[in-house]
């Protein structure tokens, strides 16, 4: 049965409990004084000033407990008040021995008042204690009421001393009891006092101070903790205050919470835009209990210029140089300009991004690119079976067979005529075939994209919510060219420029209808499930993700399609080696081995004509291992399915063995143009193999040696990253 709480307006009553044992026997009363209901008698003054004399006793006839007749638990506490006397019948006492008795019966907790009287008879003193019990529990209210103690929670404190008697030494024990629910909980300032008053039904308050914060400031500190420079005055920071403000979730007025305060500290860290953050709680003297909150922060710089060198299948050896402002105008702004130029192409990237939009409190993100680049698509490429080239121009060969379609700038599968083949022949008249060039296609794109992010938190931003959405659009013109940056909108397979017989059919449009350029924009929508225990190197935990990307066409020249793609992650921690130090600890020792089994499923398709360099690729480091980038098929949809165990080695190191499998669903035929057949792409193909992962500041280093198809041909990879 739930008993509803409520404040009492009868106060306790402090009466006096006293001691009387008559003139003959003492001078005066004798009292019992206590500081408050429930506390520890006072030590009795009078004595400490008087010289110490021997006090007369007198013999005690009788010993009556008074007060708790008709009461439920008299029995109880009749024996209770018993047990807790010295005193017996026939016994010869002094006043500080009745004294005693009567602190003793208050101890028990039983009772609100205790008096005891003295008789005198023929036979000696009888002694009467009166005692007041105090009345059947029913009810236990905080005062103030606590929004952050769930009323289930308090009546389960005190559900075993509902329709009991009262006792002031189970109620310090239950007080306690709230006081632990309080600090497990993170209330760490949060103290439980009383009780302020008991009411004649047994109705009690509690007094909760619970500790709040007045105030957040923020300090900014040197990285030697000062907070004022050689001159005394205070250290300006660049950082604005409300970017470090909103990440802390405990607003002033709020309840101090430590496991709170303990997740803003560690939010604030991964903004990486501090490099030490001291926490100090500074009293309120007017406010008793309360705290304003200090945050002393000690920036890092967010400026950076980095570069290096690498190598790429699109783009050969390159280099690259990176300038990058992660706190541009210090309101936590990511600005960044990345420029690569490589053997085969380069890219110069400017991005924008912010992580919160001022004032949003569903910590809405924004991102936003543009870019300019320049790389061989490896959609054309084959590793060991040629490549396809562009061409210069052509026109039809003349030839009367309809399988080599007597048509210009014919399609591979001799039916369809793209819908700008009377433009591409008013544009190129008389133009011969034989006259190509063997020279690698590029792609040159010019574009841009934005997208806003948002986690599904229902407007907490401090709520953990494993669902995000993403919303955003792309543009771009696509330029098919050659290394010297003439349009090359026509290719042919290099085996068949080896043999001499180049036909109308076998002229492969590298852009949508042939043109000379397309215009790409898209609209896309996303969203992401993520329940990993760790961002880096998880060990359970699933991740989830699906995307739809339409594009949306404006001329002949400009496809509309629909691109779909769908991945699911899921890892299950295993304790098998134990090669790591970690995965062997001493007693006592949390053990640091994180090893498991991961199993990813990715699959895609998309619906509608698209140019081929928009086609889906499978093979590489992030694919199929067995196969080089874009190897194994390029297809109008695909699956992939990978099995990887991962588990810690030493130091710094960590090993991986791994199945990959992958298909294109026979979807090679239905690419504009058959880029994969041209080039006798599997479709389909299983790897296995088995790598070493470093860890290094930039991220996971990855070296793997993988088959093709369980055959003695290997290939090596190197990768920065986990697979997923």
């Amino acid at each position: 049965m739930t008993r509803r709480t409520r404040r009492s307006s009868v106060a306790i009553r402090r009466g006096v409990l006293s001691l009387v044992l008559g003139v003959p026997l003492l001078s005066q009363p004798v009292q019992a004084q206590t500081s408050e209901v429930g506390g520890e008698p006072a030590p009795d003054e009078t004595n400490a000033e008087m010289v110490e004399v021997e006090q007369p006793r007198v013999l005690i006839s009788e010993v009556t407990i008074e007060g708790l007749v008709g009461h439920p638990e008299e029995e109880r506490l009749q024996l209770s008040a018993y047990d807790a006397m010295q005193v017996r019948p026939g016994s010869q006492v002094t006043r500080d021995e009745l004294q005693n008795d009567l602190n003793a019966i208050q101890a028990t907790g039983w009772f609100s008042d205790v008096r005891i009287v003295p008789e005198n008879g023929p036979l000696g003193v009888r002694v009467i204690v009166q005692v007041e019990p105090f009345p059947p529990l029913t009810s236990v209210e905080l005062n103030p009421v606590s929004e952050e103690l769930p009323a289930t929670v308090l009546e389960e404190t005190f559900a075993s001393d509902f329709g009991r008697t009262l006792n002031l030494n189970d109620l310090q024990q239950r007080m306690k009891t709230l006081q632990d629910w309080f600090a497990a909980e993170g209330y760490s300032l949060a103290r439980i006092t009383g009780p302020e008053r008991v009411s004649p039904d047994g109705e009690v308050s509690l007094k909760l101070t619970q500790g709040r914060v007045a105030d957040v400031e923020v300090k900014f500190l040197t990285k030697d903790g000062d907070d004022v420079d050689e001159n005394d005055n205070p250290i300006n920071g660049k950082t604005k205050d409300w970017v470090i403000t909103r990440e802390v979730s405990i607003k002033p007025g709020e309840a101090f919470n430590r496991n709170m305060l303990e997740r803003d500290i560690k939010r604030l860290y991964g903004t990486q835009l501090f490099s030490d953050i001291k926490v100090t709680l500074k009293p309120v003297p007017e406010q008793p209990g309360d705290v304003v909150l200090v945050l002393g922060i000690v920036e890092q710089s967010t400026g950076q210029v980095s570069g290096g060198l690498g190598y790429s299948q699109s783009q050969g050896v390159f280099g690259q140089v990176q300038l990058q402002d992660t706190n541009l105008f210090g309101r936590a702004w990511n600005l960044g300009l990345n420029v690569t130029y490589g053997q085969y192409g380069g890219l110069s990237n400017l991005t924008f991004t912010d992580p919160w939009i001022y004032g949003d409190n569903h910590r809405t993100g924004f991102r936003g690119s543009l870019f300019l680049s320049q790389q061989v698509p490896q959609v054309f490429q084959s590793e060991d079976n040629g490549n396809i080239r562009t061409l210069k121009d052509y026109e039809d060969n003349g030839s009367r067979n309809a399988y080599e379609t007597g048509r210009k700038y014919g399609f591979s599968d001799y039916n369809k005529v793209p819908g700008s083949v009377n433009k591409a022949e008013d544009e190129y008249p008389n133009k011969s075939w034989f006259n190509y060039e063997g020279d690698s296609i590029a792609l040159r794109k010019i574009g841009g994209n934005f997208a806003f992010t948002r986690p599904l938190n229902g407007g907490d931003p401090f709520k953990d919510a494993p669902w995000r959405v993403l919303v955003g659009m792309g543009f771009e013109n696509v330029r098919p060219i050659n290394f010297s940056a003439d349009s090359r909108p026509y290719g042919v397979a290099t085996r068949k420029l080896n043999s001499g017989k180049v036909k109308n059919k076998d002229i492969v449009c590298i852009s949508y209808n042939c043109a000379d350029s397309n215009y790409l924009t898209s609209f896309r929508f996303a969203a992401t499930y993520n329940s990993y225990n760790d961002p880096t190197n998880p060990t359970s935990g699933s991740f989830f993700t699906a995307s739809t990307q339409q594009f949306i066409g404006f001329n002949e020249d400009s496809p509309t399609f629909n691109k779909l793609r769908t991945s699911y992650t899921q890892f299950f921690p295993v304790d098998w080696l134990k090669l790591h130090k970690g995965c062997r600890p001493k007693p006592g020792e949390a053990a640091d081995c994180p090893q498991a089994i991961g199993v990813q499923v990715k699959a895609g398709a998309a619906i509608g004509d698209m140019p081929p360099y928009e086609a889906f690729c499978l093979g590489g480091s992030n694919s199929i291992r067995g196969w080089y980038d874009c190897d194994l098929a390029v297809g109008k949809a695909f699956g992939e399915i990978t099995l990887e165990y991962r588990f810690p080695l030493i130091s710094i190191f960590s090993g991986e063995v791994f199945m990959d499998a992958g298909t294109d669903f026979d979807t090679q035929k239905d690419v504009q143009g058959k880029p994969g057949l041209l080039l006798n792409k599997d479709g389909s193909g299983v790897s296995v193999g088995t790598g070493v992962i470093v860890k290094t500041p930039v991220g996971p280093l990855r070296l793997e040696v993988a088959t093709k198809d369980f055959t003695d041909d290997y290939r090596f990879n190197l990768g920065i990253g986990w697979k997923f």
